[in-house]
């Protein structure tokens, strides 16, 4: 049996989690608006047309901030369609994903959404299409009391109070050839500060984040980092990451070692923005919004559901609906991971998406709404994550890959709440041939009991849950957990995902 051995202390803090490190993401595209978060004719709508069954997943998986409304689709999105009496807004072309929009949810019904859900707007404005003046209005009509033309038609729309956003993403993907509006960074660079200049000018304590690139194996990462932040460092808060993963021609053992990937992206950032910073000789620092991340199947969305032709615009088609399996759970997990290990750096993270669309939640037209299997590390490390991510020294065997090289085969982390006492310790084995047994030195954190343990596995580690099996894969108590002298000991199983509190 392979083994690791961990130890953890909290008088070694990588840096405080801030809780919209849990975010999600709601875009309007397939049906993760229409027939996923807002379906009128569904028995469990409530009077102005959400799911409440839907509602209730989205509390339990515990999302922060919900950055809105997109995605590609913002880089062609008019703003002003979506605001004012619902018979009278416009049907558009949604060119980003080939399909229509009809606009029957805007800015007001999704605030309502938010409020029910009990999570805060992130919102993203259209620097593909459209410039810095039409963000100002955005910005006026959200944000200022009254007084103004944007403000009082906010107020006849039916919001005497603001809608009070603080988190602004300037334009999505610019670097992206597939993106409206396309830029190079210095182009871009140029806009986005015009923009963030602005919008301060309206209001200076804003957040706002700046498009880093789609992912780290665009042709321009790293130049595009430093061209735009070179635009924008006095002007911005945050630069923004997005990755997605997938198990490619059958290699398990890359995919399990995703995280690793997600690690090197982080740091190279960071160390991109540090360079601007000394370059500049500024005291400011730049940290990551990492808002969009996720397993996601995209090769199947360029082979199988892209949408063509002229006269086919179709409403909500069923878009990027991914089926997750455990091993796509236990991946998801270690992505988490990473997020808390460089808690310090990544203020902000963007699960994309929620609801239907590569998402933790599932819905069916006039029938249920189920978990798959990724609501499930999600939902219990924003429970029980608190406080601050530790500093975990890890001792694991390796296992050779064809994607990262040598990777150890547990990934783990540890975070500590001084306020409670309470600490929460996450692991993933990503060993395929067996278990592994952990020894964890909690020493330092003094007297503890275990309290609860959570286990993510299978026999079967491409088992998942569907419309005709919604509970096929759960979470159950890992038995194996035993503390003995400030030494606890665990057995992970293969493929798997862990999560222990203690306190």
């Amino acid at each position: 049996m392979a083994t690791a051995h961990l130890t953890i202390d909290p008088h070694f803090s990588v840096g405080t989690i801030d809780r919209r490190l849990f975010g999600g993401f709601v875009e309007h595209l397939g049906r993760h608006v229409y027939d996923g978060i807002h379906e009128p004719g569904h028995p469990s709508a409530d009077a102005d047309g959400f799911r409440t069954d839907v509602i209730e997943l989205v509390r339990e998986l515990g999302v922060s901030t919900i950055r809105y409304p997109g995605g590609n689709f913002v880089s062609g999105f008019r703003w002003e369609d979506s605001v004012g009496p619902r018979e009278e807004r416009p049907r558009r072309l949604d060119l980003a994903w080939h399909s229509t929009e009809t606009n029957q949810v805007g800015l007001h019904e999704f605030a309502d959404w938010l409020e029910k859900v009990g999570s805060d707007l992130m919102l993203a404005i259209n620097l593909g299409t459209r410039g810095t003046a039409e963000a100002l209005d955005l910005l006026e009509y959200a944000n200022i009391t009254d007084g103004t033309t944007r403000a009082q038609q906010r107020i006849d729309n039916g919001r005497t109070d603001p809608f009070g956003v603080r988190m602004w993403c300037l334009g999505n993907e610019m670097d992206g050839p597939w993106q409206l509006g396309h830029r190079s960074a210095d182009d871009y660079g140029k806009l986005a500060s015009q923009t963030a200049k602005a919008m301060r000018q309206i209001d200076p304590d804003l957040q706002l984040v700046v498009c880093g690139s789609s992912n780290a194996h665009m042709p321009t990462f790293g130049e595009w980092e430093r061209t735009v932040l070179h635009h924008t460092y006095d002007d911005v808060d945050y630069i923004s990451c997005h990755a997605y993963y997938e198990e490619r021609d059958g290699d398990a053992g890359s995919f399990l070692a995703s995280g690793v990937d997600m690690d090197g992206f982080i740091e190279t950032v960071v160390a991109t923005a540090d360079h601007v910073q000394a370059v500049k000789g500024s005291i400011k620092r730049i940290d990551i919004s990492f808002d969009e991340w996720n397993v996601w199947y995209n090769q199947r969305y360029h082979d199988v559901d892209r949408i063509e032709g002229i006269d086919n615009w179709p409403v909500a088609p069923r878009l990027l609906e991914d089926r997750y399996s455990v091993l796509d759970a236990v991946v998801f997990g270690s992505l988490m991971i990473s997020l808390l290990k460089h808690a310090d750096r990544v203020a902000s993270a963007s699960l994309a998406q929620l609801v239907n669309v590569i998402a933790p939640i599932m819905t069916e037209p006039g029938g249920p709404a189920w978990r798959q299997t990724t609501f499930f590390p999600f939902s219990i490390t924003s429970r029980l994550a608190q406080g601050r991510s530790l500093d975990v020294k890890i001792e694991s065997e390796k296992y050779d890959t064809k994607a990262y090289g040598e990777v150890p085969l547990v990934d783990a982390v540890a975070t500590h709440d001084e306020e409670t006492g309470r600490t929460a310790i996450f692991l993933v084995n990503r060993a395929q041939d067996g278990p592994t047994t952990v020894t964890i030195d909690v020493n330092a954190l003094g007297l503890v009991d275990v309290r609860e343990t959570h286990m993510l596995s299978d026999d079967d580690i491409h088992a998942a849950n569907t419309l005709e099996q919604p509970e096929r894969v759960g979470v159950a108590p890992n038995y194996s957990v035993v503390l003995d002298g400030g030494v606890l000991t665990v057995t992970l199983p293969a493929v798997s995902w862990t999560a222990i509190a203690l306190g």
